[in-house]
């Protein structure tokens, strides 16, 4: 049995800050006029990876050790030199003493997110049959601006102001260290996206998205059961996924085996 606890919460935390940080490195070296980079403080991963980005921000504060107000000022002026406002995802399982340190410095709640994991072992996504118009792999390099269009025109469809954004994003996210890119096809068209992730014995599972015509197919079932049964492959034994709480990515989450490890908060400094 896995316990949601601190040891938990570190081990996915850090995978997660792990997985931006390689995001943040892909930017850098695709991009290098944004000036993307990270840096750690106290256990914390500081990402800037442009003004507005939704990678600008931290990870595992107060959770590998008790958040100080020195490291807060060095965190703070991260984010402050370079023009960008200053967030923190929030682990539960951080040091107690960090929500008062928050609240005196001006922080204020903004989002909340669902933490969910699940172990790799026995039947790894829906046992539903498929159909054989269906195929999913990682992407080749020839394929990186195919796998951004289409994660765009499924996010597009519902925020079509976000499309370019999410091309962009997806351009840098598809050639990130760790990543595997996996896109789903019917009858040889794309229609479907998702990102794996792989660090250590850890995988993450992000960036699922679905053309309006290839929805109801089976694509994000399939996608979801193919990535983590690689992942299994290569020697993980968890795989993360975080959503919206509430949200139908997180009821698809745990369709599929996934629990709710916690609900993490993200706060942002007031100005």
């Amino acid at each position: 049995m896995i316990f949601s606890d601190r040891w938990l919460s570190q081990k996915l935390e850090r995978t997660e800050a792990r997985s931006n940080a390689a995001l943040v490195e892909s930017r850098a070296r695709i991009e290098p006029e944004v000036g993307a980079e990270w840096i750690e403080v106290g256990g914390t991963y500081a990402m800037f990876d442009g003004v507005g980005s939704p990678l600008t921000q931290t990870f595992g504060l107060g959770v590998f050790e008790e958040t100080t107000p020195e490291h807060l000022d060095q965190l703070e002026a991260f984010f402050k030199d370079r023009g960008a406002d200053v967030f923190h995802e929030v682990s539960p399982m951080a040091d107690a003493s960090l929500l008062s340190l928050l609240n005196k410095r001006g922080y204020r709640p903004i989002e909340l997110t669902s933490v969910m994991y699940r172990p790799l072992v026995g039947e790894l996504g829906e046992p539903r049959e498929r159909d054989e118009r269906l195929i999913t792999h990682v992407i080749s390099p020839d394929e990186v601006e195919v796998w951004a269009r289409t994660a765009a025109d499924g996010w597009g469809a519902e925020e079509p102001e976000l499309a370019e954004f999410i091309f962009n994003m997806g351009r840098v996210s598809a050639q990130c260290e760790g990543g595997y890119p996996y896109i789903a096809e019917f009858d040889g068209t794309p229609i479907s996206t998702g990102m794996l992730l792989i660090y250590d014995d850890l995988c993450i599972l992000a960036g699922a998205s679905t053309v309006p015509a290839g929805r109801k197919k089976g694509a994000q079932g399939a996608l979801l059961s193919d990535r983590m049964n690689f992942a299994a492959q290569q020697g993980c034994t968890m795989a993360m996924m975080c959503a919206a709480p509430g949200s139908q990515s997180q009821k698809n989450a745990q369709r599929n085996g996934f629990e709710i490890a916690y609900t993490r908060i993200k706060w942002q400094l007031s100005t």
